[in-house]
């Protein structure tokens, strides 16, 4: 399922308190997702992983309690104390833990205990972790370990990172080039074995690449580094055509009513644009864009207008939204 399917059904089980399993290939925001939820319904997140500890760290150490004449067992600091009424605890990378480690974790998943220790009430328990054709350091889970979750398999999804990207401030960029080549988001499992592969994960990399303005010698090297060479040069052949865009600014207002004539250039402008609207934009620069995509070329016109709409940016009532779907609305789908 992609990303927003994933969130949607991990928000109803941990409502629940139903154990859920999250599998996908590396890079692709497991972890990233689960903490949104937490953030989102403003509850406490913890994330473990497993793979550093020991079968005997989780169910704590045993100590005598000389008054009872019983070996007890005192609970690790890193679980859930109580002191925070609701959260999620996350156990990432689960199946890279050892078996030993994993079959610790039974009770504690399935009755939400383990020795002394019980998890609060309000606490949801969300495990993830990569798929063993994934090529990652991982042991195959034990039935009774599987059966105590409900599974869900993540994929990547274009269209939910370029409305990620939007709300995150993702250079246009490198949301245009997506957008112009889908098939770039996600290359891991392809062909080339480089150490280097595009993921959403990655791609985040090459937005802080840019936004460190580095010297011109590094960028292709350290961009490399991220993606992969082959999709590197490519990226920033791309790239290079952003010093000749028209002033966006000015465009929203109406001054500017140049457009390029190149296509890796429309890609960028068209995503720039809508990456300047939100719900606080007056109509009258809406209006301005409106007519501005009139002059375009039809296919980056309904891009940016379907963007828009996606984003619930309304259009009904802007004045030249009548003249725009008489010219384009045939494109629309």
């Amino acid at each position: 399922m992609n990303p927003q399917s994933a969130k949607r059904s991990l928000a109803h089980l941990c409502e629940r308190k139903v154990p859920v399993f999250l599998w996908g290939p590396p890079g692709i925001g497991k972890s990233s997702i689960v903490a949104q939820i937490a953030k989102e319904q403003g509850i406490s997140f913890i994330d473990l992983r497993l793979s550093l500890l020991d079968p005997t760290d989780l169910r704590g150490i045993p100590f005598f309690n000389t008054k009872e004449e019983t070996a007890l067992w005192a609970s690790p600091s890193f679980l859930p104390d109580g002191s925070q009424p609701k959260g999620i605890l996350f156990l990432d990378e689960l199946n890279t833990a050892a078996p030993m480690v994993q079959a610790s974790a039974y009770q504690l998943i399935l009755d939400r205990k383990i020795g002394e220790y019980s998890l609060p009430d309000g606490w949801a328990i969300v495990a993830a972790g990569n798929r063993e054709s994934d090529r990652g350091v991982v042991f195959r889970m034990a039935a009774p370990l599987a059966n105590r979750f409900v599974h869900l398999e993540m994929e990547a999804s274009v269209e939910d990172w370029k409305n990620w990207a939007v709300s995150a401030d993702v250079h246009p960029a490198i949301i245009a080039y997506i957008a112009h080549r889908p098939d770039a988001l996600f290359t891991f499992g392809q062909v080339d074995e480089s150490r280097s592969f595009a993921t959403p994960r990655t791609w985040e990399y090459v937005n802080e690449i840019i936004a460190s303005t580095p010297e011109p010698d590094l960028v292709l090297p350290m961009v490399s580094g991220a993606i992969g060479e082959e999709l590197a040069a490519s990226f920033l052949g791309f790239l290079a055509v952003a010093d000749d865009l028209p002033d966006l600014d000015a465009i929203l207002d109406g001054s500017c009513s140049d457009v390029p004539s190149d296509t890796s250039a429309l890609h960028i402008l068209s995503a720039a644009l809508t990456m300047r609207i939100d719900d606080a934009t007056s109509s009258k620069k809406l209006n301005n864009l409106i007519n501005y995509t009139l002059k375009m070329p039809g296919e980056f016109a309904v891009m940016i207008v379907q963007d828009l709409r996606e984003r619930n940016i309304e259009l009904d009532h802007v004045d030249s939204w009548t003249l725009w779907m008489k010219k384009f609305n045939t494109l629309l789908r």
